[in-house]
């Protein structure tokens, strides 16, 4: 993939969104999006992952005045019967999510917005698309969610944990692309970025 010819910005403290943004050969940066995650009530539960990830994009890319940027947001939400599962609260919150989760299966929704321009000038360029997997959980015993809560990969997870960690032990099957259950659908963003790079120019 050729690089981009203006700054790219992952608007994502994730550790696992960076990694993964490493494998695309490109060059970024990483910043951290300050904007609240307010959603409209009126907002389906399958709109919301695509709609926070406009809001970090967005709350990102306005701090670079006068700069030719482009600025990568995503989201991801757990979805059961109808409620989003975000981040735990705290330990008893998680342990309130996996109970429901388990033995069932759930939908991980994951945003993804691309800002392409010079803030404060037109035009520019904006990409939107939401990702779904679906999940199955193994039925789960008091022990297992309570010894998982022991360590701190739930603190920071949509639904209280990580397919790509010990949370990989809770999932009996995923339908759909495993990198959307991680936090980043990983090939669609690279063809919508390579579609970005095609369209407003970049190099070598």
């Amino acid at each position: 993939m050729r690089y981009l010819d203006r700054k790219l910005i992952l608007a994502s403290a994730s550790p696992r969104r960076r990694e993964l943004m490493e494998k695309l050969g490109v060059a970024f940066e990483v910043e951290t999006s300050a904007s609240e995650e307010c959603v409209p009530e009126d907002l389906s539960v399958f709109q919301t992952a695509e709609y926070l990830s406009g809001v970090k994009a967005e709350d990102v890319f306005l701090r670079h005045k006068g700069e030719s940027i482009t600025v990568i947001g995503s989201d991801t939400v757990v979805i059961l019967e109808g409620e989003i599962f975000g981040k735990p609260k705290d330990r008893e919150d998680a342990y309130r999510m996996l109970k429901r989760l388990s033995g069932r299966s759930h939908i991980v929704s994951t945003g993804v917005t691309i800002l392409s321009g010079t803030p404060g000038q037109e035009p520019v360029s904006r990409i939107s698309f939401t990702s779904e997997a679906k999940v199955k959980f193994y039925d789960l015993t008091e022990e297992e969610i309570r010894e998982y809560l022991t360590n701190d990969e739930y603190a920071d997870k949509a639904g209280a944990y990580g397919i790509q960690g010990l949370g990989a032990l809770f999932v009996e099957r995923v339908e759909g692309d495993y990198y959307t259950v991680v936090g980043f659908p990983l090939a669609a963003a690279a063809r919508l970025l390579k579609r970005e790079i095609q369209e407003n120019g970049g190099q070598s």
